[in-house]
């Protein structure tokens, strides 16, 4: 009869303990992608090395939305040096409503390499406009170079300005090429 009555309440507490683990299994990745908090822009650009090609998901204030179509917006991050861009892609355009509000983006970070075979096809497409207008019009987003760090002005300034900085990479970790990085919106929501 002892042996009987363990078992009994052996199957019973097995029982319960795998009802009540299964009701916690299915709930705990639940709650933990509820509770997980966005990536602030500072922490995506600290790793992006690592992050990408990954999908990600960020919350920063939206300090600009491009003109030409509002396909891509700027997120800040804990001041106006550390900035990424991030592109509509599927989505179409942004919402006006998201400068200077606090967005959250989900997305694919991906990574755009300069290098000198990048800048020679740039220096040829800018010699080409040009000669077609008959002057330099190639001075660029200025929120676009604030999130790349650039000071030229004209394509040919910021050009060189490229061939620098690369040198200086290349001195110093033996890369041939800046990384910039962005991000592939999959979907987006205007916090605030």
């Amino acid at each position: 009869m002892k042996h009987y009555c363990f078992f009994i309440w052996t199957a019973a507490a097995l029982l319960f303990a795998s009802c009540g683990g299964s009701a916690n299994r299915d709930k705990a990745p639940r709650e933990a992608a509820e509770a997980s908090p966005a990536l602030e822009i500072d922490a995506v650009l600290a790793g992006a090395d690592t992050l990408a090609g990954r999908t990600i998901e960020l919350e920063g204030i939206c300090t600009h939305i491009c003109k030409h179509g509002g396909t891509k917006i700027f997120v800040m991050g804990s001041d106006d040096t550390k900035s990424l861009r991030i592109e509509a892609a599927g989505l179409g355009s942004f919402d006006r409503k998201c400068v200077n509000s606090i967005v959250r983006v989900k997305g694919i970070l991906r990574e755009e390499r300069i290098d000198e075979a990048y800048l020679q096809r740039w220096e040829a497409a800018a010699a080409a406009q040009a000669a077609a207008e008959h002057g330099e019009t190639a001075a660029g987003c200025d929120s676009e170079k604030a999130a790349r760090g650039e000071t030229g002005n004209s394509a040919a300034e910021r050009i060189a300005d490229f061939r620098t900085k690369i040198a200086a990479r290349q001195a110093a970790a033996g890369k041939a090429y800046l990384s910039f990085y962005f991000v592939e919106a999959l979907s987006y929501e205007v916090v605030e």
